[in-house]
């Protein structure tokens, strides 16, 4: 046999699952057979390495939770099930993504602009208007590097061809973001000589 059971054994699983309530029907003709309704099937779960990243970066803000073990085990079976290949690239941009150890009291950050996150998950040229603290204005093209959570909220790292050089971009004082559709050339990076390294903690899948 096929599967190495009888029709009997299958059939008397079949009644089983049904009394349990599983809704298991039957298809007539040649090449009927047993099915499961759709309604109550689940797609398979496909995370892009932005999702996963997403995850484990939210992970990092819950370590020593109650369910911290649990969510890094979920994360580990999130990476095993994705393609090879989009595992390496999670793994790449997770360490693009950092935070600065949290401080007491801190205000939640406001939310990262879905155009600045994207321009540094498909690493494109960002052309953005900024204020710095002063309130003056400048426009700039900027080459992502990195994220950053500090007590301020988010930082955006990244070459700005106006300065010639890495600078740190508070994503709340972004005014007005473009991404220019032009690919970011790859560029070294490291922690910002800005921030004390014992206070950077690297996102980890």
């Amino acid at each position: 046999m096929r599967h190495e059971v009888s029709v009997r054994t299958i059939e008397r699983d079949i009644d089983a699952l049904q009394q349990a309530g599983v809704p298991i029907y039957a298809d007539v003709g040649r090449r009927g057979g047993y099915a499961v309704d759709r309604a109550m099937t689940l797609p398979p779960l496909n995370f892009t390495p932005a999702e996963a990243v997403a995850v484990s970066a939210a992970l990092a803000r819950t370590g020593g939770s109650p369910l911290d073990r649990a969510a890094r085990s979920a994360l580990r079976k999130i990476i095993s099930a994705m393609p090879a290949r989009d595992a390496a690239v999670a793994q790449e941009l997770a360490e693009r993504v950092r935070f600065i150890g949290p401080e007491a009291g801190t205000a939640p950050a406001p939310p990262v602009p879905v155009i600045i996150e994207e321009s540094l998950v498909r690493r494109r040229v960002l052309r953005i208007s900024y204020r710095d603290k002063e309130g003056a204005g400048t426009e700039r093209e900027v080459e992502p590097l990195m994220f950053l959570s500090g007590q301020h909220g988010w930082y955006l790292f990244g070459w700005c061809r106006l300065r010639g050089d890495v600078r740190a971009f508070r994503v709340d004082r972004i005014v007005a973001a473009d991404e220019t559709g032009e690919p970011a050339p790859t560029r070294p990076y490291a922690t910002p000589p800005c921030v004390p390294e014992r206070v950077i903690t690297a996102t980890r899948l």
